[in-house]
């Protein structure tokens, strides 16, 4: 299931990241790797901030499509 689909609270571990070699290098870089696990702390209009890897990050929704947990 996508990470856009986790609620407020729940921690779920990353399995893949799908898109092009360029936007997955992108997600990896900011700490989305398979096995990393991923804390959702607010939604806000579909836009979601995470915990991962001890680290708070935006993203919007179209980007949390592509994190599968």
């Amino acid at each position: 299931m996508p990470l856009s689909m986790i609620e407020v609270g729940e921690t779920k571990a990353v399995l893949r990241v799908t898109g092009r070699d360029k936007v997955r290098r992108f997600l990896e870089n900011l700490g989305f790797v398979e096995g990393a696990e991923v804390t959702v702390v607010s939604r806000i209009s579909g836009n979601l901030i995470v915990n991962v890897k001890e680290t708070r990050v935006a993203i919007d929704k179209s980007m949390a499509n592509r994190i599968v947990v």
